[in-house]
C-alpha cells in the first residue's frame, strides 16, 4: 500500500516538475545570449521615461490633474510627436492604444475617447477587471501603450501584500509577454507624500518610472511633474 501511494504521488507530481522545468529552461541568462536594447517610445525632454516591455506610473493627490496628465502622454503616443514636453513614437504594428478607466463614469470616460480603445470597468469586481484587460490582451494584437487609470481597483485592499505582489507580476507578465508599456495612476496619500499603501511600494520598487503630478505652490491652475523614481537620468519638473 505504502508502495502504491509512493507511485501516485509521483506520477502526480510528474506534470508539475515539467512545467517547473520548462520555466527553469526559459528563464535562464546565459553569457552567449544576446538581447536588443528595449525600444523607447515616450519622452520627457531627453529623458526616456516609457519602453516597450515595461511599466511606468503617475501619482499625485486629488485634483492634482493627474488624468489629465495621461491624456497629454496619450495624445502625444497618438500623435507621434510633443505634447506638452512628451514625446512619444510607437513602432510600427504597435500604435494601438488601450485605456482602462476604473473610476469615472462612461459619460466622462466618452470625452476622452479618440482613436483608442477605451473600456470602462467601474461597476465590476478587481478579478473581473484583471480578466477583461488579460481577455483584451489576448484578443487583439498591435498594442503599443496600455493605460490603466485606477490601478487600485485591481485589488481589494490597497495595503495587501499578496494582492499588491500579483498585481504587479501581472503588470511585468503582461508588459513582457505582449511587448508594450503599461502607465498606471495611483493616488498620494492625503496627509503625506508617499504613494497609497503597500501596491504603491511595490510600485515604486518595480517600476521603470513614477511621476508625480502636483499643484504649483505660486500658480493653483498650474500643475508640475517630476520623477519620484526613474531609471534613467532626471528631468527638470
Amino acid at each position: 500500500m505504502e508502495n502504491e501511494r509512493r507511485t501516485e504521488y509521483n506520477v502526480d507530481m510528474r506534470p508539475e516538475e515539467d512545467f517547473l522545468s520548462d520555466i527553469l529552461s526559459a528563464s535562464q541568462i546565459r553569457a552567449t545570449d544576446t538581447y536588443e536594447t528595449p525600444p523607447q517610445i515616450i519622452w520627457i525632454d531627453n529623458s526616456t521615461i516609457a519602453t516597450l516591455g515595461n511599466f511606468s506610473a503617475s501619482t499625485g493627490k486629488a485634483k492634482s490633474k493627474k488624468t489629465f496628465n495621461v491624456s497629454a502622454i496619450v495624445a502625444a503616443s497618438l500623435a507621434g510627436k510633443q505634447v506638452l514636453n512628451y514625446r512619444a513614437h510607437l513602432p510600427e504594428g504597435k500604435r494601438k492604444i488601450l485605456y482602462v478607466d476604473t473610476e469615472q463614469s462612461r459619460f466622462h470616460c466618452h470625452n476622452v475617447l479618440e482613436r483608442i480603445d477605451f473600456i470602462c470597468l467601474r461597476e465590476y469586481s478587481p478579478a473581473i477587471r484583471i480578466g477583461v484587460i488579460d481577455y483584451a490582451l489576448r484578443q487583439r494584437k498591435g498594442y503599443g501603450l496600455v493605460i490603466i487609470d485606477g490601478i487600485r481597483d485591481l485589488m481589494l485592499d490597497i495595503n495587501s501584500t499578496g494582492e499588491s505582489v500579483e498585481v504587479i507580476n501581472k503588470m511585468m507578465e503582461w508588459s513582457s509577454k505582449y511587448d508594450l508599456h503599461i502607465h498606471c495612476v495611483l493616488h498620494l496619500n492625503k496627509g503625506d507624500n508617499n504613494v497609497r499603501g503597500h501596491i504603491g511600494t511595490e510600485m515604486s520598487n518595480k517600476a521603470e518610472t513614477v511621476l508625480v503630478i502636483s499643484k504649483n505652490n505660486d500658480c493653483p491652475n498650474v500643475s508640475e511633474v517630476h520623477a519620484l523614481h526613474i531609471r534613467e537620468k532626471e528631468f527638470k519638473p
